[in-house]
């Protein structure tokens, strides 16, 4: 178990009566829990808690009037990953994947899993099924793409950015998910907080499904999966944008953080690449 503080604070100038749709505060789950918790809106206004979309992603609602507007989120979270040896762990056969997994092999949004078939078994289809397939798709990735802030937009695909070669977070997982999805490895998207991420921000990751149980991963290598913070779950960004906005209003600043209090957390060192991690 590690203890791990977390918030963001973000700042906007609202030039309208604008809906807020907030995907910032922590998912609850056996591997997540919270104490501490709060959300401060500044001048203060009322704010609607929603539970979203089949996997229940917990997002904040609420409609601001003109003017100056900061909402801060913070929370101390008690981290229970489960640990395994990822040498154990093996692909699902189409035909025993449960119900409930199969729509994330599916094409979507941002995760043009229909297009790059045969890629992904030229690149990976004689590689050792299971954890180590992945493990390759994301070393692939990381060796292929450059991580450049500011380089993609709302719009930029999978395929956008295997044509580019060039994105962040997000862009990242979003090739994975896709790689992944087209040999036939169930992939989501996943936002939250990440210790030792820098510079410190939002983070995009995703989870395959491999064994029974969805594990972690990231392809841009920026922080240890043991230090992930889930926010939201979903097919791609699409799902778990940390902020949507119907109005007028425009983002003057935005602070994330995210702190381990176990410095000695195995689960922590960026050289450790052999246990696998699942917070679902």
């Amino acid at each position: 178990m590690n203890q791990i503080l977390v918030g963001s604070r973000i700042n906007y100038t609202v030039n309208s009566p604008t809906t807020f749709l907030l995907n910032v505060s922590v998912a609850k789950n056996e591997h997540q829990s919270t104490t501490n918790e709060s959300i401060e809106i500044y001048p203060y206004h009322k704010v609607e808690e929603c539970a979203v979309g089949p996997l229940g992603n917990h997002l904040l609602r609420m409609t601001a009037d003109p003017g100056e507007l900061t909402i801060q989120y913070q929370a101390t979270v008690e981290l229970h990953a489960s640990e395994v040896d990822s040498t154990d762990l093996c692909e699902v056969d189409y035909e025993n994947l449960p119900a409930d997994v199969l729509s994330f092999l599916n094409p979507s949004r941002y995760c043009e899993s229909d297009k790059l078939y045969r890629f992904a078994g030229e690149e990976f289809g004689e590689l050792v099924p299971g954890y180590s397939r992945v493990t390759a798709i994301c070393n692939w990735t990381y060796e292929h793409l450059t991580y450049t802030p500011g380089s993609t937009g709302p719009t930029t695909t999978a395929c956008d950015v295997l044509l580019q070669r060039t994105g962040v977070c997000r862009d990242y997982a979003h090739v994975a998910i896709s790689l992944c999805r087209a040999m036939g490895i169930p992939a989501r998207y996943v936002s939250g907080y990440a210790v030792k991420l820098q510079p410190p921000d939002f983070h995009g990751f995703f989870e395959a499904y491999l064994s029974g149980e969805w594990f972690l991963f990231d392809a841009t290598r920026l922080a240890p999966v043991g230090g992930f913070v889930r926010i939201g779950t979903g097919r791609d960004a699409a799902d778990v944008a940390f902020a949507t906005l119907r109005g007028d209003a425009q983002s003057t600043g935005m602070e994330v953080w995210a702190n381990g209090q176990d410095a000695n957390d195995h689960l922590l060192d960026p050289e450790n690449v052999v246990t696998a991690v699942s917070s679902a």
